[in-house]
């Protein structure tokens, strides 16, 4: 191991996390390394540009972390990194399998796996729905609220089922993020029920949601118990994927001997 490109990254790291800058003597005692040791790795993160001293003797990030970052993340195709995720879902359940982005009002299909099951969900890739009706649209509603401005109060009826009011439907969205999953109780077509989950990137943006699909005598009540929390691992799993982090970066305390170097 690379004890002092180890070293160099762990400043990275927690410099990236920090809301503010931090000198030299606070990442010092943090990160449990010498004074000159974090002096000369700063100063050579300042020179490769990722690192700033400000005026009151701190150091920051600059923006070349980002400018990485992107030059990845443009990279990143969701519908290939998602594929794993979607057919472990799709053996777990035997439903049908959802990948959707929320354009304005409404979910787009990004990326489907069919139910083995003669009787299905009926759907296809690029097809839409409105989002305040199916699961997919719920879990992406809940965390892009600003989406509501797109819909109507009352809101248009397609079953029996279908929520009709704006204030129920933020009611539900609220539960939504409480328990993390997002239910269809056959609002878009009748006989067709569904569970998805809220899928997020490395900027930690809500991008997409993963969910599955089926007749609602296969996808009653305690199925769709019994499937929340696979769906909700799968979104968790396909986040992570994408480089997403729930938990700010905790200091990464570097003890070990062979690392430290004398005062």
């Amino acid at each position: 191991m690379d004890s002092t490109l180890l070293k160099g990254l762990t400043v990275l790291e927690h410099l990236a996390a920090s809301d503010a800058p931090r000198g030299v003597s606070e990442l010092a005692r943090t990160l449990d390394l010498t004074k000159s040791n974090v002096h000369r790795t700063l100063q050579t993160l300042v020179v490769a540009g990722y690192v700033r001293a400000t005026p009151g003797g701190a150091y920051e990030c600059t923006l070349k972390l980002f400018e990485l970052a992107s030059s990845v993340l443009a990279r990143v195709d969701v519908r290939q990194v998602a594929e794993r995720f979607m057919r472990s879902l799709a053996d777990q359940t035997q439903e049908t399998i959802h990948l959707s982005l929320l354009d304005r009002a409404e979910v787009i299909y990004l990326h489907k796996i069919e139910s083995p099951h003669p009787v299905r969900a009926y759907s296809s890739i690029g097809g839409r729905a409105p989002a305040y009706c199916v699961a997919s649209g719920k879990a992406l509603l809940a965390y892009q609220e600003e989406a509501l401005a797109h819909l109507t109060d009352p809101l248009p009826v397609y079953t029996a089922r279908t929520i009709t009011s704006l204030d129920i439907l933020r009611r539900e969205l609220e539960q939504v993020r409480v328990q993390g999953f997002a239910i269809n109780r056959g609002e878009w077509r009748e006989g067709v029920c569904g569970l998805a989950a809220i899928v997020h990137d490395a900027m930690r943006k809500p991008i997409a949601s993963i969910g599955i699909s089926g007749p609602s005598d296969r996808l009653d009540p305690a199925a769709l118990r019994r499937f929340s929390d696979v769906v909700v691992d799968a979104a968790r799993g396909l986040s992570r994927a994408l480089g997403y982090n729930p938990i700010d970066l905790a200091p990464r305390i570097i003890r070990t001997g062979a690392m430290r170097e004398p005062a």
